[in-house]
């Protein structure tokens, strides 16, 4: 099942608590399923924390090596958010998740402001670039080598459903699924080079995915990030 990675989720419904949209015990329920706390607190601690840090909104990063997304600093909350793989910028406030046994524990960092892509324009590159995807995987025979990710690719109207708080623009919520979406193929389609033929067929074939899935991550940063939001 494809699902959102805890920092979007936790960004989506933060912003949604912090905006008056969803009340307190909803978003803690949603929480729960997860068991998302504050590292050394509650749940409630984490919306707590939030708030007194005087932010307006959660937004999402997803950084990976050579390409910090979603992040401004500072070097020690950038180190931390590389090494998750993401994390959520509220403010001056960092939030970075570790999996502790069957609970997601937050430790809070420092933040800097950050640059992002608008949500035009992130909707465009991952358009783009799935349409120029399909046919560099249909000339790498992708159905060969990894069937479900051309089973995904060949039926993209049929997007993984993403729950989203009252106050998150349809139009986000599509991005973030249709992002969603492009990252799971890139994911299935690198999840082991046993069909390729030689170290030549594996180099290109992550040179191929790369682009696709980093449209996927910067569609899912800017539906998940509310200071590049739409206008309503």
């Amino acid at each position: 099942m494809l699902a959102l990675p805890h920092s979007a989720v936790l960004a989506w419904w933060l912003t949604a608590w912090l905006r008056g949209h969803e009340q307190t015990d909803h978003v803690l329920d949603v929480l729960a399923v997860d068991t998302q706390l504050l590292e050394g607190g509650s749940a409630l601690d984490l919306l707590t924390i939030t708030r007194a840090s005087g932010a307006a909104y959660a937004g999402l990063a997803l950084p990976v090596e050579g390409d910090p997304l979603g992040l401004g600093g500072p070097p020690g909350f950038n180190a931390a958010a590389l090494d998750a793989g993401q994390a959520v910028v509220a403010g001056t406030l960092g939030l970075v998740p570790a999996e502790q046994g069957e609970t997601v524990q937050w430790r809070a960092h420092d933040a800097a402001p950050r640059q992002l892509p608008d949500v035009g324009e992130a909707d465009r590159t991952l358009r783009e670039t799935l349409l120029g995807a399909a046919g560099d995987l249909a000339d790498l025979d992708v159905a060969r080598w990894r069937p479900e990710a051309a089973d995904v690719l060949m039926n993209l109207h049929h997007r993984p459903h993403v729950e989203a708080p009252l106050g998150t623009p349809p139009r986000c919520v599509d991005l973030a699924s249709r992002g969603l979406q492009a990252w799971a193929i890139v994911d299935l389609a690198l999840v082991d080079d046993g069909g390729a033929l030689s170290s030549y067929e594996i180099e290109r074939r992550r040179g191929l995915l790369q682009p696709l899935g980093r449209a996927a991550r910067r569609a899912i940063v800017a539906a998940c990030s509310p200071e590049v939001w739409p206008d309503r």
